[in-house]
């Protein structure tokens, strides 16, 4: 984290396990890129321990334990099996985010309003394992309230819509949307969590959301993995640094 902008950047390394499984050998190796990141000035890694195991493997999370300096955000579903992992590794942060196995990535935030009396009760555990908890949620007061009352420290705004819109060029939803992010980043921020936010940042869509100044991390994978196969991963991760760091300033 650069002293003069107070915001952290996670980077995502699904998507290197992504590229192995698809040959099923041992390369390109997830820990590899998680140590090119930290050189890079990654102040944390993130990985997403989904059931179906369809990237980040147990192994991954094994290994990213024992050789990570900067912290690791451990993305999981909130299903007894992965709360048994986080409470055997206590990773520096557990994120929970919602989960379907026909979905291509995450759709969506987490329905924490719903499932308020299971979640409260599903994450004492993990608090009282030192795990920071995070819940992934759309920018929507019924949520954020609701992950308040459950006793998470961080909430994790879903970027997702904002960016699909910039992305099909509705300039009228995507202003919509980063308002909403705005809006309700301040309102987090009033109640005393810590706020972050990611999914499908670009470097075309990362500076408004980076100039946000309750938000305190950015995550993103795909995008970053994306351009590294043309750029290399440190230049990759040095550019979204840049800017994250040029819109804080």
């Amino acid at each position: 984290m650069t002293a003069e902008t107070g915001l952290r950047l996670g980077v995502n390394i699904d998507h290197v396990a992504t590229v192995r499984n698809a040959r099923g050998g041992a390369y390109p190796d997830p820990l590899r890129a998680a140590r090119i990141a930290e050189e890079a000035g990654a102040d944390g890694i993130t990985a997403h321990l989904r059931e179906d195991r369809r990237h980040i493997s147990d192994a991954d999370i094994d290994g990213l334990i024992e050789v990570l300096t900067v912290p690791l955000n451990f993305e999981m579903a909130a299903t007894a099996e992965m709360q048994k992992i986080a409470l055997r590794h206590k990773p520096h942060a557990v994120c929970l985010v919602p989960e379907k196995r026909e979905e291509r990535t995450t759709e969506g935030g987490l329905e924490v309003a719903r499932e308020e009396n299971r979640l409260a009760h599903y994450i004492v555990p993990l608090r009282e394992a030192g795990c920071r908890v995070s819940i992934f949620i759309a920018a929507d007061k019924r949520q954020i309230d609701a992950a308040h009352r459950i006793g998470a420290e961080v909430i994790e705004l879903h970027t997702g819509a904002y960016c699909d819109a910039h992305a099909e060029g509705d300039i009228t939803t995507r202003d919509r949307e980063l308002e909403g992010l705005r809006e309700m980043a301040s309102y987090a921020h009033s109640l005393g969590l810590e706020v972050h936010a990611g999914h499908g940042l670009t470097y075309d869509t990362v500076q408004p959301v980076a100039a946000l100044p309750e938000v305190r991390e950015l995550n993103i994978g795909h995008f970053i993995i994306g351009e590294a196969i043309f750029m290399g991963l440190q230049p990759a991760i040095a550019e979204m640094r840049r800017l994250m760091d040029e819109a804080r300033g």
